[in-house]
């Protein structure tokens, strides 16, 4: 899988946030179980740390969530975290229940995540590296007041946040199956942080949001940047409009450091069953960003078949290294839930690609004459 050329000798300095209670504690979750646990196992399998600087999280505290999140929403969760209770009727107002069900310790979980992301911003602020990773974190979807999505704590807006107390603008990346929803209704109204989404959009899924002609209101009007996609693309086309849009992204509103959630539900192969993408594909456009050689925030976020999330995000690990990874799966702990073939690559699928090529012409030409109004 080795895309030789774009691993030019890339010294930069890396830093990786983990430590095995925080593993562990996101292993508990449960749409998505142990899928921290392989991530690293392959990671390290691969012989990756020896690269990178290993950064224990820190838990964040109720305040530094409460940067974000409501004192009310961060409250409730903590009081039915406790006993894991499901029936208190308030919860329902919170988002809790369907999609975000409540289980003990889910409190613990969130601050968990918040604050490895904190950590990896951290480090960028102290300087202390170029790129920072939380794999783990990524959870776009909760909004200030309420949980959705599979998401209690907005991770990545902490991150943002926290990067803002240094940054004066902030470009959010989410190149994530689903709408990156909460992000952008976060900095709606705000001109300092752009936030970029390339998602599925049709009717009924979720989060049904995130049209083309969502752009961002008030102060913040032009800088929410949508880019609607049908089921089927693949690496080439979905490289092709995500630099059509990001060059001009980058020209226009020139940001000093940027945040990138790199879900790994665009897969082929994922239960999602709707684009069918490649590691290879989301790693050369992780690589056209890097090559800004702005402070990066690197997350996770969707991925709901496990071992391919793990050969995504190893593979994305290397390419931020610049190293190339053998082609088969190194012996570990998980090294069964990789068969039949046992090896990193993963190919597309035969589904149709429903992306037609004019109106993803015009999608791109709408996006660049929006992106003309930013000041």
């Amino acid at each position: 899988m080795s895309d030789s050329h774009n691993l030019r000798n890339v010294k930069r300095t890396v830093a990786y946030v983990y430590g095995p209670e925080y593993t562990e504690i996101c292993d508990s979750l449960s749409k998505v179980p142990n899928r921290a646990s392989m991530v690293h196992s392959l990671i390290e399998a691969y012989g990756l740390m020896k690269y990178m600087k290993v950064i224990k999280p820190q838990v964040a505290s109720m305040e530094q969530m409460a940067a974000f999140h409501t004192g009310s929403y961060l409250e409730h969760l903590h009081k039915i975290s406790q006993d894991g209770d499901n029936d208190d009727p308030q919860s329902s107002d919170f988002g809790l229940g369907y999609d975000c069900p409540v289980v003990e310790g889910i409190f613990d979980y969130a601050a968990a995540v918040g604050g490895a992301t904190l950590t990896a911003a951290q480090s960028l602020l102290d300087g202390k590296c170029e790129v920072a990773i939380n794999w783990a974190g990524g959870w776009h979807h909760a909004k200030k007041d309420e949980a959705s999505g599979f998401c209690y704590v907005n991770d990545a807006v902490l991150g943002i946040l926290k990067l803002r107390e240094k940054y004066d603008r902030v470009l959010y990346i989410d190149v994530d199956l689903h709408h990156g929803d909460g992000v952008e209704d976060a900095f709606t109204f705000t001109s300092k942080v752009m936030t970029v989404s390339m998602h599925k959009f049709s009717p009924g899924f979720f989060p049904g949001t995130g049209d083309l002609t969502d752009t961002g209101l008030g102060k913040g009007r032009w800088y929410a940047v949508n880019v609607p996609l049908d089921d089927g693309i693949g690496d080439d086309k979905y490289f092709q409009v995500f630099t059509s849009v990001i060059q001009q992204v980058k020209a226009l509103f020139n940001p000093e450091a940027i945040v990138m959630q790199l879900g790994a539900d665009t897969i082929a192969g994922d239960p999602m069953c709707s684009f069918n993408m490649t590691p290879v594909g989301i790693g050369r456009c992780l690589q056209y960003v890097l090559e800004w050689e702005l402070p990066t925030l690197l997350l996770g976020g969707g991925g709901y078949n496990l071992a391919n999330t793990a050969r995504c995000w190893a593979y994305l690990t290397g390419t931020i290294l610049g190293q190339s990874l053998a082609s088969e799966i190194p012996d570990h702990e998980f090294f069964t839930e990789y068969g039949p073939d046992y090896s990193l690559e993963i190919s597309p699928s035969c589904r149709p690609d429903r992306n037609d090529a004019q109106q993803l012409e015009r999608v791109i030409s709408t996006i660049r004459g929006n992106l003309k109004n930013v000041v």
